[in-house]
C-alpha cells in the first residue's frame, strides 16, 4: 500500500485527511479510487491504515481508519552532523541517513564549505531537505520522521547542542511510556558518543572506540553524534572545537572516502552496532 504523511499537528486518528501535495500526490499521480486503502504516519511513530472515503474535494481527501498501529522508537538517537557537501549530494545524505535510522540530521556550515547560503537560503534548504526526508520515511516504511535542523557554523550547533542538553530539557528515560512517543533524550553531557570524521594521525577506529565504549559501561550507547566534514575534511581549528567539547577523532579506513559516502558509512556501522 502507498504511504503518505500527516503532520503532527494534522494527526486527528478520527478524523484523517489527506491535504496539500500529499492529497494531490493520491489523487492525480496514483489516480486512487473511493474504497482504495492506504497508510498514513505521523512522524511520530503512529501508523494508521486507511481507506479513501471521497474524492470530490480537490483540496482534500477524508479517509476512514481500519486500524492503528504504534511504531517504538529506535534504541539509539543518532544524530549525523553533516558539512554540506557541494552538487546535490546533500539531497543523497538526508535520503541515506533516513533509511539507515538517524534520528536528526544537522547540515553544517564549514570552513570549507563550497555552498554559500545566506539566512533566507539556509531557511529553504532546511524546507528542501526535510521534505527529501518525508519522502524517504514514506518509502522505507520509516514512522519516526528525523528532524532537519537549519544550517549553521559548526561553533553555533554545539551551542545548541548545550542549550539541549540543559537540566531542564532533560527527562528521564523510565519516564518515557508507549503513550507518549518522542525522540530518547540527550544525556546531561549532550551525547553518550561524541565522534567526528578525521584524516589526522590521532584518529582511532570506529571499531575500537564502540569496543571501548561497550567495556567500561554496561549498557551500550544511547545517544551518538557522529560528525562528518566537507570535501577536504574539517580544517584543524574546526577539529579543535569538536575536540573541546568531547568529540573523539575516528578513522574511516586507509581509503580516502568521498563525502557521501563517508556518512553512509559511519552510519551503517553505528546502526549495526546500536540500533
Amino acid at each position: 500500500m502507498h504511504r503518505f504523511y500527516i503532520s503532527p499537528e494534522n494527526w486527528n486518528p478520527d478524523a484523517l485527511v489527506l491535504s496539500g501535495s500529499e492529497a494531490h500526490h493520491a489523487r492525480d499521480v496514483l489516480r486512487m479510487e473511493r474504497g482504495n486503502k492506504l497508510v498514513v504516519f505521523n512522524g511520530q511513530g503512529r501508523e494508521i491504515t486507511a481507506e479513501v472515503v471521497d474524492l470530490r474535494e480537490k483540496s482534500e481527501i477524508p479517509l476512514r481508519k481500519l486500524h492503528e498501529a504504534q511504531t517504538p522508537p529506535l534504541q539509539c538517537r543518532i544524530v549525523l552532523g553533516q558539512a554540506i557537501p557541494k552538487g546535490k549530494n546533500m539531497d543523497l545524505i538526508v535520503q541515506k541517513a533516513v533509511e539507515i535510522g538517524a534520528s536528526e540530521i544537522a547540515p553544517l556550515i564549514s570552513e570549507r564549505t563550497i555552498v554559500d547560503l545566506d539566512a533566507k537560503d539556509a531557511v529553504q534548504k532546511k524546507a528542501k531537505w526535510q521534505q527529501v526526508a518525508i519522502e524517504a520515511a514514506k518509502q522505507c516504511g520509516q514512522n519516526w520522521l528525523p528532524e532537519v535542523h537549519t544550517p549553521r557554523k559548526l561553533k553555533d550547533f554545539f551551542s545548541s547542542v548545550e542549550a539541549d542538553a540543559s537540566p531542564a530539557r532533560t527527562v528521564s528515560p523510565a519516564r518515557l511510556s508507549d503513550s507518549q512517543p518522542t525522540r530518547l533524550p540527550p544525556q546531561k553531557s549532550g551525547f553518550d558518543l561524541q565522534l567526528i570524521g578525521s584524516l589526522q594521525s590521532d584518529a582511532q577506529h570506529l571499531k575500537k572506540i564502540l569496543a571501548d565504549y561497550a567495556s567500561a559501561n554496561a549498557s551500550p550507547a544511547r545517544t551518538v553524534l557522529m560528525l562528518v566534514g566537507p570535501e577536504g575534511d574539517f580544517t584543524p581549528a574546526e577539529l579543535a572545537l569538536a575536540k573541546s567539547h568531547g568529540c573523539r577523532p575516528i578513522t574511516l579506513g586507509p581509503i580516502i572516502l568521498r563525502v557521501e559516502t563517508a556518512a553512509i558509512y559511519c552510519l551503517s556501522v553505528l546502526s549495526y552496532e546500536l540500533l
